[in-house]
């Protein structure tokens, strides 16, 4: 793969590039030989393969073209499919004489190919039964407006199906931010190297399934070009967590320490020490306000569930685990207080989550280590860094490696295309789907963590395979009940499935 790099020595997914670099790849590739112009056509027929065979029985399309060399392969796609057969509907956002480059030459030959061209007008009703998106690339900045915008917004309310190519337009392609509007796409098909902006933020909602097509690009480029980003695949759970040995036992297995469950708050704690529990950590305990142990017991007696009032009573509980996990319901009163304060003062590695994060903002501020994973949804990101939630969303792998540089360790911020950055850089979890937004996901992903950590695995492998088998568990709850109702409870037995992959052999 063209500037792969490893993950801990384990299974490596995709490489993701920012827009600058696929523009690089681009050049090198039109450097060693590939012309300009022929690289375009190669783009346009591999993005008519992805239609055809997306859309086997269509047989009209709406193409609508921008004014750069997006909009390029969007004239070069309208004259391959005029000469199959098919009825196309040309929409140029820019007159022809105003384009140049690659861009007029893709122009020219779709008009002498016999397809008709018509300059957009807000109403212009969009007659193809598939809309071809090739109106903006990779270069977009700015908040989307004019005549795009009037385009974008038409596309979307047509109701039918839609090809984006290389990146649905109005979407950030480092950033995944939506600039004001964006095209809903129902597949893309991406060129030459894939992008970041594609996996996270708004962008999963408005891509569809993402094909990449590399147009012969891995073989000119050069290794020196490092990826922004990898794109996580579910082989490294696997890879992570091969079968125990016959003898193994639960010392062996690790023992997670849960801090967490003010005063009624019991329910995010437990769903952790559960979660952990279900991840294979060897012994699990939970020290929790004394109200809420009688419900462990009944609910999970395997947990070792210990009532704690305060700072005296949480004694040497810490010291006697291999890991702590401390935030589910923690609550940021003096009880809370005083759980975090334990755990950071007990030496031991930890998964920090949910109002600890929020007491790491206020009242203990400043702090950083190696040996913490940090667990943040968009709102404790923008807590910790001094700014907004929306500021956050605008740029999240911007904030997740200021998260990181700020307080070291190993740092998950959650969401769409939830993103870890470690010490091997940022990596982003393509699985996942809306049910997850539920009270309690965050709970259980801190006990799944907790588990992994517990286990041996270094914090960054354990983040890397904990969002991975979070989501995925979610998926395969949402296949089983739907995504509507989706509870954190029913990802642990899914999750246990998952960490076991070689049960069926």
């Amino acid at each position: 793969m063209t500037g792969s790099f490893e993950s801990s020595g384990l299974a490596v997914g995709r490489a993701l590039y920012r827009a600058e670099q696929v523009r690089e790849l681009d050049r090198r590739t039109i450097a060693a030989g590939t012309e300009g112009f022929a690289l375009m056509q190669r783009a346009a027929a591999a993005a008519w393969r992805v239609l055809r065979e997306t859309w086997p029985q269509a047989r009209s399309l709406s193409v609508l073209c921008g004014g750069g060399n997006n909009g390029g392969d969007g004239h070069v796609l309208a004259a391959l499919a005029a000469a199959e057969g098919w009825t196309v509907q040309r929409v140029a956002l820019k007159p022809v004489e105003k384009l140049s480059g690659d861009a007029r030459r893709a122009a020219d030959m779709a008009s002498a190919a016999g397809v008709g061209l018509e300059p957009w007008n807000e109403g212009v009703p969009l007659e193809g039964e598939v809309v071809v998106d090739a109106l903006l690339g990779t270069g977009l900045a700015g908040e989307v407006c004019g005549a795009v915008r009037e385009a974008i917004a038409a596309i979307n309310a047509s109701a039918r199906p839609v090809l984006a190519i290389d990146i649905p337009s109005g979407i950030h392609a480092d950033s995944g931010a939506e600039l004001g509007v964006a095209v809903r796409a129902t597949r893309t098909v991406t060129f030459i190297g894939d992008k970041l902006g594609l996996y996270t933020g708004r962008a999963p909602a408005l891509t569809g399934e993402v094909v990449l097509r590399e147009l012969g690009a891995p073989e000119v480029a050069s290794d020196e070009l490092m990826p922004a980003a990898e794109l996580l695949d579910s082989t490294l759970i696997a890879a992570a967590l091969p079968p125990r040995p016959r003898d193994a036992h639960k010392g062996a297995a690790g023992h997670a320490l849960v801090l967490g469950g003010a005063p009624g708050f019991g329910g995010a704690a437990l769903l952790a020490a559960e979660h952990a529990a279900r991840l294979g950590a060897g012994k699990v305990s939970l020290a929790t306000a004394p109200e809420h142990v009688t419900a462990c017991l009944v609910r999970r007696p395997e947990i070792m569930a210990h009532g704690v009032r305060g700072a005296a009573d949480i004694d040497g509980l810490p010291s006697k685990a291999d890991v702590l996990v401390v935030g589910p319901g923690l609550g940021q009163g003096s009880w809370g207080q005083a759980m975090l304060q334990a755990a950071l003062d007990a030496g031991r590695p930890l998964v920090v989550d949910a109002d600890a994060l929020n007491l790491l903002a206020s009242r203990f501020a400043g702090l950083k280590r190696d040996d913490w994973l940090l667990t943040p949804h968009p709102g404790e990101a923008a807590r910790l860094l001094g700014i907004g939630a929306a500021e956050v969303e605008a740029d999240r792998p911007a904030a997740a490696a200021e998260l990181r540089r700020r307080f070291g360790g190993v740092v998950i911020l959650k969401g769409a295309g939830s993103l870890v950055a470690g010490p091997s850089g940022l990596a982003v979890c393509p699985y996942g789907n809306p049910g997850m937004a539920s009270g309690g996901m965050g709970d259980a992903l801190s006990g799944l963590l907790g588990a992994l950590l517990a286990q041996g695995l270094s914090p960054e492998t354990a983040a890397r395979v904990g969002v991975m088998v979070h989501a995925l568990a979610a998926d395969e709850a949402a296949a089983a009940g739907g995504e509507r109702g989706l509870l954190a409870g029913d990802l642990a037995s899914c999750a246990r499935i998952l960490v076991n992959p070689t049960m069926g052999e």
